[in-house]
């Protein structure tokens, strides 16, 4: 028989009951009973059930896990006992009359058939490039792709116009010493800690300003929270009015995104066993020391000289957004500005506190930002206080030479925030390729046997 041209994606095949079609795809699993056999069939749309029978049974029973082949045969009707009510195509099914393998697999290192993946974090890394093929695994980056489609439609409500800036830089943007050197042709060049002061630049050409952009942060830890190159979804806005507009923004776009999100893919949620976000219509506010004197009545733990949340702050005062406001988001306020960088502005009512924010979602910080120093003068005495050379920053500076207006902005962590979204363990999880101190792509330690030292 000779195949058809036109491919019909898994999706469509439900509306072509009674007619021949070709399906491409990969095989999920593949379940062999002698004289039938019958395969799952995936694509980018979905999963369909395949049926082969007669002469194309000598093929199928061939076929192993992650093989791509072509297959084309009639789309019939299940019977009502056979349908599976888990999967879009679950009332229909593809009698094969025609099967080839497009490429075949080598044997599998583990079995991809299961509804999980469960290796450990290693070994899910050291194959990445198969067990990103999980149907479950794909479905994290579903999300993530939503999430950072969703930030732009948040963005461009916010009349933002999208920017693209570098991520090779002259200077520390945060200051310190936890950057990646560069040698650029012979001159100190840096990978950007942030798109911090490319999108204030911008402020003063767009006035309200989005980015998509990588981050690199030389910082000496392996936690569950931590990447050395992570993704930030940045929204910068200039004349605003008052502290309050920064907040009533950042919320909005973080409430929308997560609400429109959770529309669209109820089912995911449901395949990871996690519960829609609680999205409120007013997100809590709580200053820094209000936060801590809310944790300290439920856990008794004195914060008083603390300086900022850590992990378990963040969790309790989540729990208690969770329990008493009905949200799974609070926003903190009010940080020690010996806390913050130097281009964050004062509080006039006490200058020792910061015109700053995180917002905390499902008990982790997925935002930070702030009401920005518009000042030329006050920016380069603040520089100096954090012992950042001002003239290291001449193209940033210039800007706030010729016009910059009151501005602020913030800054989402993809990975964090689809991470928080599914409820997953680790932040490298949500990472497709994940950085950090013991892995680019391959493990840079000992462990990994390319490393080892031959004799």
């Amino acid at each position: 028989m000779k195949a058809k041209s036109q491919r019909t994606l898994i999706t469509q095949t439900p509306q072509n009951t009674e007619k021949e079609v070709t399906v491409k795809g990969w095989i999920q699993t593949v379940r062999k009973h002698g004289k039938i056999a019958f395969f799952d069939l995936y694509d980018r749309s979905g999963i369909l059930q395949v049926v082969a029978t007669g002469e194309v049974v000598k093929i199928a029973e061939k076929l192993e896990q992650r093989d791509a082949i072509k297959v084309t045969g009639t789309i019939k009707k299940r019977g009502e006992k056979y349908i599976n009510p888990n999967i879009t195509t679950g009332e229909v099914e593809l009698d094969a009359k025609e099967i080839e393998i497009v490429a075949k697999s080598e044997v599998l290192p583990f079995d991809m058939g299961g509804k999980d993946l469960n290796l450990e974090l290693p070994t899910l890394l050291d194959f990445r490039s198969l067990s990103l093929k999980h149907e479950k695994v794909q479905m994290i980056f579903k999300i993530q792709a939503a999430i950072a489609k969703e930030f732009r439609n948040a963005a461009e409500k916010l009349d933002c116009t999208e920017i693209f800036v570098p991520t090779i830089v002259a200077g520390a943007t945060e200051g310190g010493a936890e950057v990646f050197p560069v040698d650029y042709y012979g001159h100190k060049a840096f990978m950007s800690q942030s798109p911090q002061l490319y999108k204030q630049i911008l402020v003063g050409v767009f006035e309200r300003v989005f980015t998509i952009a990588k981050a690199y942060r030389a910082e000496p830890s392996v936690t569950t929270r931590h990447l050395a190159e992570a993704t930030q979804m940045d929204v910068e806005i200039a004349f605003i009015e008052k502290f309050e507009d920064l907040l009533d923004a950042l919320e909005f776009v973080g409430t929308s995104v997560i609400a429109a999100v959770s529309d669209r893919y109820p089912d995911i949620l449901k395949s990871f066993g996690v519960d829609r976000p609680l999205v409120p219509s007013s997100v809590p506010r709580l200053t820094l020391k209000e936060a801590q004197e809310i944790i300290t009545k439920r856990t008794g733990r004195d914060l008083t000289r603390e300086m900022d949340l850590n992990p378990e702050d963040e969790k309790e005062i989540c729990a208690w957004a969770k329990v008493e406001k009905k949200s799974d988001f609070v926003t903190i306020t009010h940080f020690p500005m010996k806390k913050k960088p130097f281009y964050t502005h004062p509080d006039l009512k006490d200058k020792t506190l910061s015109l700053s924010y995180d917002l905390l979602f499902r008990g982790l910080e997925v935002l930070s930002g702030s009401r920005r120093v518009d000042n030329y003068d006050q920016l380069v005495s603040q520089m100096k206080e954090k012992g950042v050379n001002p003239n290291d920053f001449g193209m940033y500076l210039m800007a706030f030479k010729y016009g910059m207006p009151p501005e602020g902005g913030f800054s989402f962590g993809l990975e964090r925030l689809t991470m928080k979204f599914l409820e997953l363990e680790n932040v490298r999880q949500a990472s497709l390729f994940p950085r950090d101190m013991e892995r680019v792509d391959e493990r840079l330690s000992k462990s990994n046997p390319k490393n080892k030292k031959t004799k």
